[in-house]
């Protein structure tokens, strides 16, 4: 049976591990080699959870492989375009095309409005919307050969206000922006651009201390199964929180021929937060 994306490239960013490594194993599932780009390091401001690692990274490597699939990894920050431009260009070069961008590399903090750092702002920004802006630019040139999906990974931080989050909530906002201009002005050379605007997905991202206490402020000593309950009232569906294949499922689908006519959406994979 032929897999949905069969034959294609796809590029992934934040591939390491969590929602990155599922994005990269569901298209390789389902027949697509993989460019798999991941920081593999800290961010100054990102204290909540530990950042990725290499080891991280050659895991993901291995179970790409492990899937009778190529794949072509490096260590790249997208913050720096140069660095990223050269993964696609290296990844391209070795797989033969690319037609699937992953924009999914991003991190996630808590501060109250008044307590947000310039620091701590600057590199919200900087990562999580010109990361994304600069993932698109990068591949751009190679999808224009023959047209492709992009498909950026926001939250429904994008789509409606986050208290304790004004910066990742602005730059999630901002990346519906870059998709929407995508989406028209790359039409005619058949490239769609989507974005997905997940729920908390069960990552490290969302399973710390920092973010259990934000859902359990009177606890001093916060856990998962207490944070559990005000995570499900939350949402409209009765679960606290969504998995990373479900994100990666609705990526799927967005980067497969059965979306062939769907572009500038905003798809959430929310569990029903946003109509709460």
């Amino acid at each position: 049976m032929t897999g949905r994306v069969e034959g294609k490239v796809a590029f992934v960013t934040g591939a390491a591990r969590s929602q990155g490594r599922s994005h990269a194993l569901r298209l390789a599932e389902e027949g697509a080699d993989i460019i798999a780009v991941d920081l593999c390091g800290p961010v100054a401001s990102i204290r909540m959870y530990p950042p990725s690692t290499e080891e991280d990274l050659a895991e993901t490597v291995r179970q790409i492989e492990a899937l009778d699939r190529r794949v072509v990894s490096a260590k790249a920050d997208v913050r720096d375009s140069g660095a990223l431009r050269a993964a696609v260009d290296a990844g391209v070069a070795e797989l033969g095309r690319l037609d699937i961008v992953c924009a999914n590399a991003g991190v996630f903090e808590i501060a109250p409005v008044l307590e947000l750092t310039d620091e701590a702002w600057r590199e919200m920004i900087d990562i999580n919307l010109t990361g994304v802006w600069n993932t698109c630019r990068a591949a751009l040139p190679h999808l224009t050969e023959r047209g492709g999906s992009i498909v950026i990974t926001s939250s429904t931080a994008g789509l409606k206000g986050t208290p304790n989050a004004i910066h990742y909530t602005a730059a999630k906002h901002g990346v519906v922006g870059i998709m929407r201009t995508i989406a028209n002005e790359f039409a005619a050379k058949s490239i769609r651009c989507n974005t997905v605007h997940p729920t908390g997905v069960n990552t490290v991202m969302i399973q710390n201390e920092k973010t259990w206490g934000l859902f359990d402020p009177d606890n001093p000593h916060p856990t998962r199964e207490a944070a559990a309950p005000v995570f499900q009232a939350a949402n409209g569906l009765p679960v606290p929180w969504v998995e990373s294949v479900d994100i990666s499922n609705a990526i799927l689908f967005l980067a497969s021929d059965e979306a062939r006519y769907i572009t500038g959406v905003t798809l959430p994979v929310d569990a029903g937060f946003t109509v709460k």
